[in-house]
């Protein structure tokens, strides 16, 4: 089940509904739910780290 790798929010299914965002981290992929995409959109967009966030 895909969740949210900062709030933990459950996607409710395998995969990521569109809205979410994805990152690939230390080889593996990492999930961010609309609400904490919106809320580090910055960081993200910077390609920062997500230690930084």
């Amino acid at each position: 089940m895909a969740a949210c790798a900062l709030c933990d929010a459950s996607a409710g299914s395998e995969t990521a509904p569109p809205t979410w965002s994805c990152s690939v981290e230390n080889g593996s992929h990492q999930y961010v739910c609309e609400k904490c995409a919106r809320t580090h959109i910055r960081a993200i967009e910077s390609r920062l780290d997500s230690a930084w966030w």
